[in-house]
């Protein structure tokens, strides 16, 4: 069994620890790897690489540092399936969910190498009479990158490309849980010519994050987790001085109206909560169905679940993998005996899932529970699993005020044929990503990943513009150069 390396200053090191954890495939129960639990002084020595590569690589011009992000690129999709293979062995999601994660990182980095045009600052002349003004915007220096283990390769990738375009160096923390997908991706970032220190990566836990968002010299953090670690963590990054973008967790509800394609709206909310076992903070988590669509819409929904086709994910024709650990599925399971516990109904039951040849394997099957109370834990708690609650109300406004009184603001989506209805929900739902007609609204490269309320900590989003943004400081230059100073020369 291997054990896994940090990489520092553009070397693969050894942590400075004895203490490790065992990475295992959730569909299998095999150890892949041992990662080490990397002490502060690990991360004291990725800082300091990444503080002295910094002076020379943000005076590279910017049409220089985007070239190895054209060659990573052509690495990432040479190596696509080698990299998805990766994805699915230690993070349990099918090899098609994994590919379709990689391709979703590969167009930040494409985004993120249009650097030159987005990086631009902008300038006035005569803002009074012989002085002109002007914003550009610099590099922070070095920034921390903390990411989840549902997205091993695509989270990373919101953030590495264009910090590193805009100039900055990085240090980079994976899950604990799927590290090795990023060790394979650093090591193709090595072969694109990144210099020296530009990014470098740490493993670890607790210790590792903390001593990240405490070094003096880490000027920026941007974290991907649950909603009680994005507020700590943002909460410890202000009292820090830094600034700070952390996404948290979502209860992503799906309305549908009596006039949807039931069909397509029954299939498409399969795809969103299922996909990727529900382990997605874009997962659809509940149905409010309204008026007259909750029976068509229970039945095909059950029907969508009891279907769907659960195992390893490298095996053909399976559309759902396992859960993250055996204890992510002990945790779903209980909330869904304490839903049930509480009056509700299940539609489809996925507890106690087995999977021939895979024994060992954290496996739950769709599970679909109607009559949920909104007041009980499974209706307020972020599952991350495989789990549809349905609940039901008489009017879009109903529906709207039950997502407005959330405390999560991810994402919701409304189904429907009606554009009036659309409007009024894309305008009223107070939440950073609407959806019409489709069960996952993940925006493209391009846009930012808003969040609202408990799902998001800052003000700047990751991906596009936003990135760009978060990535710089903004410095205004005033000058006066009086035209007969020359002659006193």
């Amino acid at each position: 069994m291997i054990t896994l390396n940090n990489f520092v200053g553009g070397e693969w090191r050894a942590a400075r620890t004895e203490s490790t954890v065992p990475i295992r495939n959730p569909a299998t129960g095999e150890i892949l790897a041992a990662m080490p639990l990397s002490e502060g002084s690990d991360v004291d020595s990725a800082v300091r690489a990444a503080s002295e590569a910094f002076p020379s690589w943000r005076r590279t011009p910017p049409g220089e540092r985007i070239q190895p992000l054209f060659r990573l690129k052509a690495l990432l999709d040479a190596h696509l399936t080698e990299i998805a293979q990766i994805i699915t062995r230690e993070c349990g999601k099918t090899l098609a969910e994994s590919e379709a994660e990689l391709k979703r990182g590969i167009e930040n980095v494409e985004v993120a190498a249009g650097i030159p045009s987005m990086m631009l600052g902008s300038s006035l002349e005569d803002i009074a009479s012989g002085i002109d003004e002007t914003m550009i915007r610099q590099p922070l220096g070095v920034v921390g990158v903390i990411t989840p283990f549902n997205f091993p390769a695509m989270i990373p990738l919101w953030f590495l490309p264009y910090a590193v375009a805009c100039g900055n160096t990085v240090v980079l923390k994976p899950s604990e849980k799927t590290p090795m997908t990023m060790g394979r991706i650093l090591e193709l970032m090595q072969a694109a010519g990144f210099p020296s220190g530009v990014i470098n990566l740490v493993h670890g836990g607790k210790e590792a994050v903390n001593a990240i968002i405490d070094h003096p010299a880490v000027r920026a953090i941007s974290f991907v987790g649950s909603t009680p670690v994005a507020r700590l963590i943002y909460a410890r990054a202000a009292a820090n001085g830094k600034r700070a973008q952390c996404q948290g967790g979502a209860r992503n509800p799906v309305v549908i109206l009596p006039d949807a394609d039931m069909e397509m709206t029954c299939r498409i909310t399969a795809d969103s909560a299922f996909g990727c076992a529900g382990q997605r903070c874009l997962a659809s988590s509940v149905a409010i169905t309204v008026g007259e669509a909750a029976s068509r819409f229970s039945k095909g929904i059950a029907e969508a679940a009891a279907s769907r086709k659960v195992g390893c994910g490298l095996d053909d024709g399976i559309e759902m993998g396992p859960v993250i650990s055996a204890q992510s599925r002990e945790r779903i399971e209980a909330l869904i005996a304490q839903g049930l516990s509480g009056g509700a109904r299940a539609l489809a039951d996925g507890r106690g899932a087995r999977v021939p040849g895979y024994d060992s394997g954290n496996f739950l099957k769709p599970t679909v529970i109607a009559d949920v109370d909104a007041g009980c834990d499974l209706a307020r708690t972020e599952v991350f699993g495989p789990v549809l609650s349905v609940i039901h109300v008489n009017t879009l406004e109903d529906a709207i005020e039950m997502i407005n009184g959330s405390a999560y603001g991810n994402m919701a989506c409304l189904f429907t044929s009606s554009g009036s209805a659309a409007r009024q929900f894309r305008h009223e739902a107070r939440v950073g990503n609407v959806g019409i007609n489709l069960g996952v609204a993940a925006p493209m490269a391009y846009f930012p990943f808003s969040g609202w309320k408990d799902s998001f900590f800052g003000d700047l989003h990751a991906q596009g513009r936003d990135a760009v943004d978060f990535f710089t400081e903004k410095k205004v230059i005033v000058e006066r150069w009086p035209a007969d100073w020359s002659r006193r020369f």
